[in-house]
């Protein structure tokens, strides 16, 4: 293993595309770490700015359920993030090895909702839940959360359409939201769809949208319905069933609006199993108020148009070829209305690029075309 300037490098965790994960120990005082570096030999500047905000946003979150980071530093020209090690193992190691009764499945599910709820009041959206970035020491029990890579700060954010290749997240877990087809901003709702797709492989030891080709598993995650659990696993209580398919509701609006509320429903299913050895019916998600104001994104007023606009989609999926103007005034909604074709795009297998006629941009020929092929 590798040695790193002041500390002893024991073991490789875990290699992205961006980064590689070690475990090791401080030399000075033999204390264990885990030491996260940028993959690159020689990083670029944004790249460094991104590792680093991600450095300043852990560091400021200090919750207990979030992983304590030491240290952000240059050893040897690697720019290293020095963070605590507990002894824990991410779920994703830890699926495929064991099988989870509901017992152990409420009482680590109601850890990681608790946590999340913490991390959603310091107006945190973590946009990438899943069980490789949640950590777990099965001997103490402790649970911890990693990697606010992609992180923001911002209440809601817009996601754009793009080559599904680079979006941000993991794949097998973003939010229909999160891959720009859904015509929808990201909020902290976001975190709940990813949640939902993590307990269904707690849950079950599968993924519901198991397809290794990128744009059918965008095309799943935007207007497929996964298979219930209980259909996979009998044993699986049909209550615990619909609050999993609730997290994973389409449209942000049918999820849940508080942790809190998960939590509540969890510790419910969770009195029951331990006092009855079962789960009876009752009605979830109750007096479901949110401690943040949303406004619902439906488009409203504009059915006629939309109609228009797929009808038109359609005739050309099917080999005609037509061209559509769509006119009006700055800030009348074009591009909202226009939006509204990346799902059944998607089902296609299509592609959108667009380019915009800038005004300050005149002088460079062709400048609204060579953007929108950029986008490819």
């Amino acid at each position: 293993m590798r040695d790193l300037s002041g500390y002893q490098v024991t073991e490789k965790l875990h290699e992205s595309t961006n980064s590689l994960v070690y475990r090791g120990h401080r030399r000075a005082d033999d204390q264990p770490v885990i030491l996260k570096m940028l993959k690159q030999a020689y990083p670029s500047p944004e790249s460094i700015a991104w590792f680093k905000r991600e450095y300043e946003t852990t560091q400021n979150i200090n919750l207990p359920g979030v992983i304590d980071v030491y240290s952000w530093e240059n050893l040897e020209t690697n720019w290293v993030m020095v963070l605590e090690d507990f002894g824990g193992e991410s779920l994703n190691r830890i699926i495929p090895k064991q099988e989870f009764t509901i017992a152990e499945f409420l009482h680590l599910a109601i850890k990681i909702v608790d946590i999340l709820g913490q991390v959603h009041q310091q107006h945190i959206i973590h946009k990438d839940i899943n069980p490789s970035n949640i950590i777990l020491n099965q001997n103490t029990g402790k649970l911890k959360l990693i990697d606010f890579g992609i992180s923001t700060t911002l209440s809601r954010e817009i996601s754009t359409f793009r080559n599904p290749n680079v979006l941000e997240g993991t794949l097998a877990y973003i939010s229909p939201e999160q891959t720009g087809r859904m015509n929808r901003a990201i909020d902290y709702r976001t975190d709940f769809y990813s949640l939902g797709v993590t307990f269904y492989e707690l849950l079950t030891g599968q993924l519901p949208f198991p397809s290794n080709d990128v744009l059918e598993l965008v095309h799943c995650h935007i207007a497929k319905q996964p298979t219930r659990p209980q259909e996979l696993k009998p044993e699986i209580p049909p209550i615990l069933s619909a609050l999993l398919l609730k997290l994973m509701a389409k449209n942000a609006e049918e999820r849940y609006l508080s942790a809190y509320r998960i939590k509540a429903d969890l510790e419910e299913c969770l009195r029951q199993w331990q006092t009855k050895g079962q789960i009876d019916a009752f009605l979830i998600d109750q007096h479901n108020v949110s401690d943040q104001f949303q406004i619902p994104q439906k488009l409203y007023g504009r059915e006629q148009e939309i109609s228009t606009l797929l009808a038109a989609f359609d005739r050309v999926s099917q080999g005609a070829s037509e061209i559509m103007l769509v006119s009006g005034y700055s800030g009348i909604g074009k591009s909202v209305l226009i939006q509204e074709v990346y799902k059944p795009l998607t089902r296609q297998n299509g592609y959108c690029i667009s380019g915009k006629f800038d005004q300050f941009q005149r002088d460079i020929p062709y400048a609204s075309l060579i953007q929108a092929f950029r986008s490819l």
